[in-house]
């Protein structure tokens, strides 16, 4: 399998990767409403459509689930997902790391594949990273937790990286957008974003009540910039440029890994997901083993879409208008408005919802599994 994953390396293309504007956190347990760990991945890329699946455990590795694009038929290339082991892996793409002329990249996608199958632990990962063959074809922050509680993003290029422990984090949080903080100097992308995710997560940090629904509902929804300091979400202005917020029109998924206590069976980790652009997704809980994964997500239409992605995109056609010079603006009025008939609005309803019935079904699992 190594051997495979080393040849699959050697042809990375640009047209898998996630190279557009990723937002991401990895939040501590001792932060978090019920203390079990988060790792949350704000989607941004050029591939719109993006499926949900499941994928078995063989003699020689692990069950896992996670988010591909549609058309990656054979679910070869993982942007975020979890294992039978508690484990789960994410990435951004980074800018201002890279100092070599290595042409074969963008296989960040592979890696986590691998790791999936294989990593029982943030331990496991940094090994894993050992010993994969230079050039690694990867220039990103890779974000994990596990099972015992572990979390930290590696800062990763083609010979090496920089392990950003989450024990270290004064206030339990680490964010990463794209660019390395162990990189150059005022290059890459993301500070804005960056900054937005820090100043919306800040009073949750300060009272311990960082939650999956916090990501999902609220940053991935929210039409905050900090350069400027406007909040442009309940604004009354109606059409607004597409540009420093953490929602944009490469925005495709936001999915958070909810991880377990200490002792807890990892099979209890459970991964929420709101496929296609996050403003108007519908929030789905997502689980391994027999009826975990709604078929809604999974790739079961034409060309590998989705449903439940297909609808979403729809919706977001109508929230965006054309400005010119190839750059958009999002009507506003489509997401939040005074009749609450807004898309954020309509899914703001049944999320919560979802939210509700997923945890029921989590303790449903959770005695199960104590009575076996």
């Amino acid at each position: 399998m190594m051997k495979y994953l080393y040849m699959a390396m050697i042809v990375c293309v640009a047209a898998a990767c996630d190279a557009v504007a990723c937002t991401s956190a990895i939040v501590s347990g001792r932060v978090t409403a019920n203390g079990r760990p988060l790792l949350w991945k704000h989607r941004d890329t050029s591939a719109g459509d993006n499926k949900v699946e499941r994928i078995a455990a063989t003699d020689s590795t692990l069950e896992y689930v996670a988010l591909f694009n549609a058309a990656d038929i054979d679910c070869r290339e993982a942007w975020i997902g979890y294992n039978s082991a508690g484990f789960a892996v994410m990435n951004t793409a980074v800018y201002n790391l890279k100092d070599d002329t290595v042409t074969r990249m963008d296989c960040e996608g592979l890696v986590m594949t691998e790791a999936l199958k294989r990593c029982r632990t943030v331990a496991d990962f940094a090994g894993l990273l050992d010993s994969l063959p230079r050039p690694l074809g990867v220039e990103a922050n890779f974000g994990v937790i596990d099972a015992l509680g572990n979390g930290a993003y590696f800062e990763t290029c083609n010979y090496g990286y920089v392990k950003y422990d989450l024990a270290d984090a004064t206030d339990g949080v680490l964010v990463r957008t794209n660019y390395a903080h162990s990189g150059r100097n005022g290059e890459g992308k993301g500070y804005t974003r960056e900054d937005n995710a820090w100043h919306l997560l800040a009073p949750h940090i300060a009272q311990c009540d960082v939650s999956a629904e916090l990501f999902t509902e609220e940053l991935s929804k929210r039409f905050y910039c900090s350069r400027t300091g406007n909040d442009d979400t309940y604004s009354e202005a109606q059409i607004v440029a597409d540009q420093d917020y953490i929602p944009r029109y490469t925005s495709t998924a936001s999915v958070v890994v909810e991880g377990v206590l200490p002792g807890e069976d990892p099979m209890l980790t459970t991964m929420w997901v709101g496929l296609g652009y996050p403003p108007c997704a519908q929030l789905h809980s997502v689980w391994l083993g027999v009826g975990g994964l709604p078929d809604e997500l999974r790739g079961i239409g034409a060309d590998g879409h989705s449903p439940q992605c297909d609808t979403v995109m729809a919706r977001k056609a109508r929230v965006f208008t054309p400005a010119g010079g190839g750059k958009r603006r999002i009507d506003l009025g489509k997401l939040y408005n005074s009749r609450g008939t807004g898309f954020c609005q309509l899914m703001a309803r049944q999320n919560k919802e979802a939210y509700r019935r997923g945890y029921e079904q989590l303790e449903l699992r959770r005695k199960e599994i104590m009575e076996r």
